[in-house]
């Protein structure tokens, strides 16, 4: 590997904390115009730049977690529940690199979150300086972007860049593809200003430019037709918007096509959950019904089911993908359509199809046998010994309206998704289904109620495996900032070890 070249150090004029810390202010300039207003922290000397910067904002909420994994898991949390940039901020060297299971689950489920790795200057990289190491692209693919602009500067046009930086981070992070961007910030000691420093106002505010948060359209005449026969949706794990539960009731009640719902796209829950199927992975197992109810084409939203048994059963139909940020959920490659535009658009589009008269008894069976399905579920648990799905149902029927529940991954998950049914009253369902991981569960829950406090106060349960709960014990230090219960199940780690 070729070592950076030796840079000449710098005039003892410039007060350079004073210029780390206009630096660091810039860069929160366009932070904050992208919608960041919560930075998560871990102690460390190298980001005592940011960290004053940020202390100088009245509209940064700053929330200082010992442990980087927790840290990470905690702003993981906070961003999935709130829907906007969080920014996690670490010293150099082996620190930011305890962020990277939290990364990888935010880049595949879609949580928008800005990585601040502060660093040493770039002379001392590959020189084998203390605590230095690379860290340009210490993440790899799981970020949307990574920058490393290089130490800081005094002149207008540095601090105009460094906005701008702050401006294009929070924005990509957010929209259309949501997911982690990461800055590397190396600094030059001294990293404390001489004297009083005063926030540099050479360079003016930038707004946020609205493009900047758009979710692609579908191009002006693009086709969206449905393939002959019968059809089927399947709505996964995703983030949809308020109006799609009604679009998407209206659309299939229209067009006769039976709904899916996987737990994890908050359609079983709230009062247009009477129209869709939940028990579909009880139903499945029945070889004569599986047969009798395969479709000849599937839309879909958002990503891949929880059920493995719906997806092997879904292996080789064809399928119609809704994506509003154009990417490719297909594991068993069968995609024959791709549409980037909004579900509700695609609902609003599909209701305005014209089509042949419709047969409601395809889309009445499928809701026929589901009812069947959850009669003879309640008849199993009535008369057996205390299990999982005596924990679900007890916990489906506790939690009040519009609150939120954490569901940890590997059996909890799977429990939930045989066993929840579905409710009318509101609730909302958060799992780490990006990467299926069982760490940081505690760390995500802490974060989830911090942002649910501050957003319309939604407390979050969980329920969470033995294992996910050995698996962040660090996670027990931010116990005092959770509202409500945390079951775990002693299931002598799912069975699995």
């Amino acid at each position: 590997m070729q070592a950076s070249p030796t840079f000449p150090e710098k005039s003892s004029a410039i007060d350079t904390g004073c210029l780390n810390l206009r630096w660091c202010s810039a860069l929160l300039d366009g932070l904050i115009a992208a919608g960041m207003t919560t930075l998560v922290l871990s102690p460390g000397s190298r980001s005592t730049p940011v960290v004053i910067a940020a202390q100088r904002r009245a509209e940064i909420a700053i929330v200082p977690i010992l442990d980087e994994r927790s840290a990470a898991f905690f702003a993981l949390g906070v961003a999935r529940a709130s829907e906007r940039p969080v920014a996690l901020l670490a010293t150099s060297g082996s620190a930011p690199a305890h962020w990277y299971p939290a990364v990888i689950e935010a880049s595949e489920a879609g949580v928008p979150l800005i990585l601040l790795s502060a660093d040493r200057p770039p002379r001392l990289r590959n020189w084998g300086a203390n605590q230095t190491i690379d860290q340009t692209r210490l993440f790899g693919a799981f970020v949307r972007e990574q920058h490393d602009p290089g130490l800081p500067r005094e002149d207008a046009a540095a601090l105009k860049a460094m906005r701008a930086l702050g401006l294009r981070a929070g924005s990509i992070s957010a929209a259309p593809d949501p997911g982690p961007v990461h800055l590397n910030l190396p600094f030059e000691e001294p990293l404390l200003p001489a004297g009083d420093c005063q926030p540099a106002t050479t360079a003016p505010g930038i707004p946020l430019p609205c493009s900047l948060n758009a979710v692609p359209r579908q191009p002006p005449g693009a086709p969206f037709a449905l393939p002959a026969g019968r059809g089927l949706i399947v709505c996964g794990p995703g983030r949809f918007d308020a109006d799609f539960s009604a679009a998407l009731s209206r659309c299939a009640h229209q067009l006769g096509l039976p709904v899916l719902a996987d737990p994890l796209s908050g359609l079983r829950f709230g009062p247009d959950s009477v129209s869709v199927i939940s028990g579909y992975d009880a139903l499945l197992r029945n070889a004569t019904l599986a047969s009798a109810l395969r479709p000849n084409w599937v839309l879909r939203f958002g990503r891949a089911p929880i059920s493995k048994r719906l997806s092997q059963w879904l292996d080789g139909i064809p399928s119609i993908l809704v994506d509003p940020a154009g990417g490719w959920s297909d594991p068993s490659h069968d995609l024959v359509q791709r549409h980037c535009l909004t579900p509700t658009a695609a609902c609003k589009a599909l209701v305005g199809i014209e089509a042949d008269p419709i047969d409601h008894r395809w889309r009445d069976d499928w809701l026929a046998a589901d009812r069947r399905s959850a009669e003879r579920a309640s008849q199993h648990l009535a008369r057996s010994p205390w299990c999982e799905g005596h924990i679900v149902r007890t916990l489906m029927a506790r939690i009040p309206a519009g609150e939120a529940l954490l569901c940890a991954n590997s059996m909890p998950i799977r429990q939930l998704d045989t066993w929840s049914g579905t409710r009318t009253a509101p609730l909302t369902l958060f799992c780490n289904r990006g990467a299926s991981g069982i760490d940081g569960q505690l760390s995500t829950l802490a974060g989830l109620n911090h942002a649910g406090l501050h957003d319309g106060n939604r407390p979050t349960w969980a329920l969470l495996g033995d294992l996910s709960l050995c698996h962040d014990l660090s996670g027990l230090l931010l116990s005092a900032r959770l509202q409500r219960p945390v079951i775990v199940i002693n299931n002598h780690g799912g069975r699995i070890f």
